[in-house]
């Protein structure tokens, strides 16, 4: 991670990094409609679900103008855009699922997308930042952020599950926020030395991260794994590390040369890589170099917020140096509960991926089930069987992860008996219907 370097500020706040007091990365207040010149594209991407699955998405963006990216003047529009231009670039890519994959990107799609994804800094694909920060309305303004106030701009196939998905992640995405607000009162109280406010500090990330944990488990009540794993996964996929799509993808009019990228994937959300900075998790070999590339997939300015964590005063060597009680308590359930989150994002896994595909490569040898359910499965990506929509080794890099996280712990126990959570208990405990 680099040598730390003194602080030489007397105060970090999140507004210099674009991050929201009340939102924290998610994009507060986003868009519902863009000028009317670019009805074009909302047409699609409002109806990209029935479009897909009648196949004539396809037909439909051939037909579409190629249309200028000048008249987008705000941040908010940009990021319409992208969410709109992305979801139609998904959804033409895999319209007919992994095996009647394209090689080109249209013109029409592909200059503009990657006009817009240059002004934003941002790649030109299906990104976290699209379908989870800035893809959300609240039913009633004043209401609540709860499933029942909250619905998606754009979507894809996978009905309500699909709904489910983007806004249970934005759920963890709003849990953290207490936690992601108190990095910089962690970093400001070690530069003065002040442990009392580095103890308090650390004490609400901890209990953020249980609340992601808790928001984590709605995952459960509102989406189904047979239609994650047989329809939606597709379309969060990428051109990177996929068989499907193993010569990239050309963007027309940009460039004649075929790209990579990597699919969504929950490594694109910066909240887990803040807090594994502020606590020293130190992610190294291919795993390591996963999440630094998926640093790459996020909003520049929070990208930067990230790195500055990194390159300042070190939480460990502070925890050490005090040799505080309550401090080293303090830190080391903060861990501990960050390996909790990682253990239940492993059953996650289990439950929507590595179950469904055991499942589907059964079913697929006897041919003994419903139409529908064969005719699922047969959509479903077996290229990806074994691997995230992001391109990783899903659960060999989800436990080398959740394995380093234990190891930035000071000691093998807090105080008394209170020991740090078995790191093999929750996967093995999980049970699927």
């Amino acid at each position: 991670m680099g040598t730390k370097v003194k602080n030489t500020q007397t105060s970090l706040s999140l507004k210099e990094f674009h991050i929201s007091e009340d939102c924290g990365f998610i994009l507060p207040e986003p868009l519902t409609d863009l000028p009317v010149y670019y009805k074009p594209w909302m047409d699609i991407a409002r109806n990209a679900p029935e479009l897909i699955s009648s196949h004539s998405l396809r037909l439909r963006i051939h037909d579409m103008p190629l249309l200028e990216t000048h008249l987008l003047r705000t941040h908010r529009e940009l990021r319409l855009a992208h969410l709109a231009l992305s979801i139609m670039t998904s959804g033409y890519v895999w319209q007919e699922g992994e095996r009647e994959t394209v090689k080109v990107l249209p013109r029409n799609l592909s200059v503009p997308f990657c006009e817009v994804s240059q002004r934003l800094g941002l790649p030109p694909i299906l990104i976290h930042a699209d379908t989870v920060l800035a893809n959300w309305k609240k039913r009633d303004p004043d209401g609540p952020f709860s499933m029942d106030n909250l619905e998606l701009l754009l979507t894809l196939p996978g009905g309500e599950s699909v709904r489910g998905f983007f806004l249970v992640t934005l759920l963890v995405e709003l849990a953290a926020i207490p936690g992601l607000k108190s990095i910089p009162d962690v970093i400001n109280g070690i530069h003065d030395n002040d442990v009392a406010v580095v103890t308090k500090a650390l004490d609400v990330v901890g209990q953020a991260i249980d609340s992601m944990k808790q928001a984590l488990k709605l995952m459960h009540e509102y989406v189904d794994p047979s239609i994650f794993y047989g329809i939606m996964r597709i379309y969060l996929s990428g051109w990177k590390d996929n068989p499907s799509m193993s010569e990239g993808l050309v963007y027309e009019g940009v460039q004649e040369k075929p790209m990579e990228f990597s699919g969504g994937s929950a490594a694109q959300s910066s909240i887990l890589h803040c807090f594994d900075e502020l606590l020293g998790v130190q992610h190294e070999g291919s795993s390591g170099a996963f999440l630094t590339r998926m640093r790459d997939y996020m909003p520049p300015s929070h990208k930067q917020f990230i790195e500055y964590i990194s390159s300042h005063l070190s939480l460990r060597s502070f925890v050490l140096q005090q040799a505080d009680e309550h401090l080293t308590h303090t830190f080391e359930q903060c861990v501990s509960r960050l390996v909790d989150f990682r253990n239940y994002h492993i059953t996650i896994v289990t439950r929507y991926i590595t179950i469904p595909a055991s499942r589907a490569k059964q079913l697929r040898a006897n041919q003994q089930c419903l139409a529908e359910e064969l005719d699922m499965i047969r959509k479903a990506p077996t290229a990806l069987e074994e691997r995230g929509t992001g391109g990783s080794g899903i659960m060999t890099f989800l436990k080398t992860v959740r394995d380093k996280t234990k190891d930035t712990t000071i000691t093998q126990c807090t105080n008394g008996n209170q020991v740090l959570p078995d790191v093999n208990k929750a996967a093995s405990e999980l049970t699927i219907d």
